[in-house]
């Protein structure tokens, strides 16, 4: 499946979440050619927190020899504003990309419903 947008992302995503009372934190590992290689739940939370590092993010990412990431996770609150946890690990994240030189193209925060948030989409990233 070809990435080439926020609601593609949702919707590949919402196949790793197992129920929409935690909060699901997922990657989308990616080809050069914007295909999705692989997909991994990297952390399930509680309702309202999820505890993720770079390391269990890019681990994946190594191993496939992808080009370039897509995080997702979700908020079962509904809200999808991000909070400064969010803001945060989505910096941290950009940031260890460069270093690895896997770009991370985008952090969506997704609601049970149709709704998203896009970093990219907002100009975060």
């Amino acid at each position: 499946m070809e990435i080439t947008n926020a609601k593609k992302a949702v919707q590949k995503a919402r196949k790793q979440i197992q129920t929409y009372n935690k909060e699901h934190f997922i990657g989308l590992y990616l080809d050069a050619r914007s295909k999705v290689k692989y997909a991994e739940l990297i952390s399930l939370g509680t309702i309202n927190a999820n505890l993720v590092h770079p390391r269990e993010v890019f681990c994946p990412a190594i191993k496939k020899r992808s080009t370039a990431i897509i995080v997702l996770h979700n908020h079962p609150s509904g809200n999808l504003e991000p909070s400064d946890a969010d803001r945060e690990l989505t910096k941290r994240l950009h940031a260890a990309g460069k270093l690895l030189g896997i770009e991370v193209l985008d952090h969506i925060i997704f609601d049970r419903g149709e709704e998203h948030y896009s970093f990219r989409d907002k100009g975060l990233l």
